[in-house]
């Protein structure tokens, strides 16, 4: 398993959630988000939109799979913009 905090530089509106669950769904790995004691599905368009994330918040990336570190990397990048 792989965690990675991250600031989020944009914020995770509508359009930018559809892009980050689209990238999501593009590893193996199990990808989540957590957020203060919420934790949901990096690949839910529906999760994803309902923690509410405003530009500058943080938040932790866990990845699990074979893939997970580059998931990880990847999916942080996007989030800090």
């Amino acid at each position: 398993m792989t965690q990675k905090t991250v600031r989020v530089g944009g914020g995770l509106e509508a359009r930018n959630a559809a892009l980050f669950v689209q990238a999501a769904g593009k590893f193996q790995s199990s990808v989540k988000l957590q957020v203060d004691n919420k934790t949901i599905s990096a690949k839910s368009i529906m999760g994803v939109i309902s923690l509410e994330i405003p530009e500058g918040s943080s938040l932790t990336i866990i990845a699990d799979g074979k893939d997970e570190e580059q998931a990880a990397a990847a999916l942080g990048r996007i989030l800090e913009g």
